[in-house]
């Protein structure tokens, strides 16, 4: 007798949230994930992640196969907010502007983001994910239930990265953040892995003018309507 075939269980619903350096994307998804009882992934520390690992044992940034190596290696947790790297905090670390530019180009790697898909896809559990990054909707996420780009211009994001790190009493100059953000720019749209492009379904969210709640009230409007269809 023939046992019946096992049920396979649904995958949990993704919004996945795309976009360039400072547009204020991770703060957004944060907070949908948190209306939603979602969890969220914010799959930019990663690399941020991977950066520091890499510098902390001499590893240059523009070794593909020495970066992706180290990063198979790493032990990462997300944890009520905070980071850890093989069991130590490292959420403050990271967060630094130079670990920003070592994440823009560890990106570039395509052996390091394979090595991080499967750690990216172990964040879909139920009740559902809010997926924050770069490639989010078009390669990481592909089925995701709602996909938004969420974008502004470059003189609002320096702008605002500029009082954030004002905010926190760092040393902040607003053309080397504009520099600093369009060669990250051209960097994330020109790498020939996984670049940063708006996915064919996905909808385009322009945060210039919006406030962050009205950005958050836009992904739950979307993602309600889609879960109506």
């Amino acid at each position: 007798m023939t046992s019946p075939a096992p049920s396979l269980q649904p995958l949990a619903p993704v919004i996945a949230i795309d976009g360039p350096s400072a547009s204020g994307k991770g703060t957004v998804a944060q907070l949908v994930a948190d209306a939603l009882g979602f969890h969220y992934l914010d799959s930019g520390a990663l690399y941020r992640v991977v950066a520091f690992a890499t510098h902390q044992n001499h590893i240059a940034w523009s070794e593909a196969t020495a970066v992706a190596g180290c990063a198979k290696t790493l032990h990462i947790q997300f944890k009520n907010g905070h980071i850890y790297l093989n069991g130590n905090d490292i959420s403050e670390e990271i967060r630094t502007e130079a670990m920003g530019k070592g994440a823009s180009q560890v990106a570039v790697h395509a052996p390091l983001r394979a090595a991080l898909v499967d750690l990216q896809h172990s964040f879909r559990q139920s009740p559902g994910l809010v997926a924050d990054g770069r490639d989010m909707g078009t390669v990481i996420f592909p089925d995701a239930r709602l996909k938004i780009f969420l974008t502004a211009s470059t003189e609002v994001r320096a702008e605002r990265r500029h009082k954030q790190l004002l905010g926190k009493n760092q040393p902040a100059d607003y053309q080397a953040i504009l520099q600093d953000l369009q060669e990250r720019d051209a960097r994330d749209k020109g790498r020939a892995s996984a670049p940063l492009v708006m996915a064919n379904d996905a909808i385009l969210l322009e945060t210039d003018n919006r406030t962050i709640k009205e950005a958050v009230d836009f992904v739950l409007e979307n993602y309600q309507q889609k879960m109506c269809k």
